[in-house]
């Protein structure tokens, strides 16, 4: 979790399955019109603390991490790439020709040399560990090297609108690409499956629900801030740890027995299964009464679902069919 944890000091913020009917938008790589006459700049925006003016759209992107790749892949965007880096899992099927035609710098972070080579005009990183200056990564030292760059907003907003936030990332990012009409149509389907999901669940009971992303000397969890949160409540369950003030963080193994969740939550990625995730959950006797380990009661996402981007309106929908699956079925039964 490596690539998180910078958010949370410095930041304090926060399944490969088809997208269902996230969006309408369509992959296409057609130059935008207004874009290519200059209308819309010059465009300035401030980003995480930085304020940049465009004067044209970016036209040699390097992506930092999988989510804002696919928000780039997701608004038609696949010819500004040059090169991209660090998958959390895989890209959903839908994106898998358009990514396999970008340049992989890294497997996980490339070096500040490994992006300069690419030659690009605009870095955007997903994770505040994306511009580690420690690392020779920030953001000022791009911008000394004449690359301007843009960090997911869910690294540095606090509050508890996070969809709100995702629905302004999309437009800023349309913004800065001369593109607002695709991104303004991805947030109106947006808008329309969140309501419909939401209409399914309407008058049911939230069961509640602890995220499992990984620890063992303590648990690694999902909390109040950010979309994960939010992501939960849609999907008509409460997070246990929705009083921890941080996107991820750490809590005791004694809280998460305190908190009694119905249902547990894994996360999806990286080397460790999740059945091997269950395994440490279902073998621990300090949580044998905790009533989503004696029902065995679980839900599984990917992480990419769970972060701030394009797959957010289908991962609350698919969430909540694992949360009530009777009530979703109903919901969906001609």
């Amino acid at each position: 979790m490596s690539r998180r944890t910078p958010v949370l000091i410095a930041a304090a913020v926060l399944l490969p399955l088809a997208l269902t009917a996230c969006s309408t938008s369509e992959s296409t790589d057609a130059k935008p019109e207004a874009a290519a006459k200059g209308e819309g700049f010059p465009y300035t925006v401030k980003n995480c603390g930085v304020t940049t003016t465009y004067k044209a759209p970016p036209k040699r992107v390097v992506t930092m991490n999988q989510h804002v790749t696919e928000i780039m892949l997701e608004l038609g965007l696949k010819k500004s790439l040059v090169g991209t880096a660090y998958l959390d899992d895989q890209v959903l099927p839908k994106y898998a020709k358009d990514y396999a035609a970008v340049p992989v710098l890294a497997k996980e972070y490339p070096s500040y040399e490994q992006v300069l080579a690419a030659n690009p005009d605009f870095v955007y990183g997903g994770y505040g560990s994306a511009f580690t200056a420690g690392d020779g990564r920030g953001r000022e030292a791009f911008k000394k090297a004449g690359i301007e760059t843009r960090l997911n907003t869910e690294s540095c907003t606090k509050g508890d609108q996070p969809m709100d936030t995702l629905y302004e990332e999309i437009r800023e990012v349309g913004r800065t690409f001369g593109i607002s009409d695709r991104a303004e149509a991805w947030i109106k389907q947006a808008k329309a499956d969140n309501a419909a999901t939401a209409e399914k669940l309407a008058d049911l009971k939230p069961v509640s629900v602890f995220v499992y992303d990984s620890g063992d000397k303590t648990a690694f969890t999902a909390g109040g801030e950010g979309i994960g949160n939010e992501l939960i409540e849609r999907a008509g369950g409460t997070n246990v740890f929705s009083d921890l003030d941080k996107p991820f963080g750490d809590a005791s193994w004694e809280n998460v027995v305190d908190r009694k969740p119905e249902v547990i939550v894994i996360y999806d990625y990286g080397a460790t299964t999740v059945e091997q995730k269950k395994k440490r959950l279902l073998t621990d006797p300090a949580l044998a009464d905790v009533p989503a380990i004696k029902n065995k009661r679980f839900a599984v996402m990917p992480l990419s679902d769970a972060v701030l981007g394009v797959r957010v309106p289908a991962a609350v929908d698919k969430l909540a069919a694992q949360l009530h699956p009777e009530a979703v079925k109903a919901a969906t039964t001609p």
